[in-house]
């Protein structure tokens, strides 16, 4: 622990927004984690309900989505009774566009801060040169104030990378369930609307 601070310490002031950044990944992470984990229906509910519009009635498919979770589920369970295809369509949209919405939130912030870390330590980087290059002009000599200068600007463009590589995976994985759940849910629309397709034209 105390090596940590140490090096927290030489990495000049860059470390504390830096570790700012660090914090506010975690955060975003842990929180989009739960949330997500709580709005998905899941891929086996997609696989089972798109099965039974294709070979039951709404009326089971109803009664299926209405006793499972999730987002995808929620709105397959307004939408189901809608009298007409057109009304159908438009709620699913409306209520998919306002679920897109929310899984996006946040995300935007990722982004940020893997652009800004490299950034953070590129200028922690430029303060320990210009600390390591003023020794010259002091006195010459001091070669544990010049290597300690070079160190911190080491200390602070690896931690910079770091912390722009954590949010870039964080993002990728959040991303990647962000796609999913977006594509369940298009999955169950696409096969609700032709369900009652089928059953306007028999």
């Amino acid at each position: 622990m105390s090596d940590v601070l140490m090096y927290f310490e030489k990495g000049g002031l860059v470390m504390y927004p830096l570790l700012i950044c660090s914090l506010v990944i975690i955060f975003i992470a842990i929180e989009r984690y739960l949330f997500y984990k709580s709005i998905d229906s899941g891929h086996l509910f997609t696989k089972q309900y798109c099965d039974i519009l294709s070979g039951e009635t709404l009326e089971k498919a109803f009664e299926f989505a209405k006793t499972h979770k999730g987002a995808c589920a929620n709105i397959l369970t307004q939408a189901s009774h809608l009298p007409t295809v057109e009304r159908t369509e438009a709620f699913m949209e409306m209520k998919g566009n306002i679920v897109m919405s929310r899984l996006r939130e946040k995300l935007s912030y990722l982004s940020v801060i893997t652009t800004l870390a490299p950034l953070l330590g590129l200028l922690g980087t430029i303060v320990g040169m210009i600390t390591t290059f003023s020794i010259f002009n002091i006195q010459a000599g001091q070669p544990m104030a010049i290597t300690g200068g070079i160190g911190e600007a080491l200390i602070a463009t690896a931690s910079g990378l770091c912390v722009a590589i954590l949010s870039l995976c964080v993002h990728s994985y959040l991303s990647h369930k962000m796609n999913n759940i977006i594509t369940n849910m298009e999955q169950c629309f696409s096969a609700l609307s032709e369900a009652k397709v089928r059953g306007a034209n028999k």
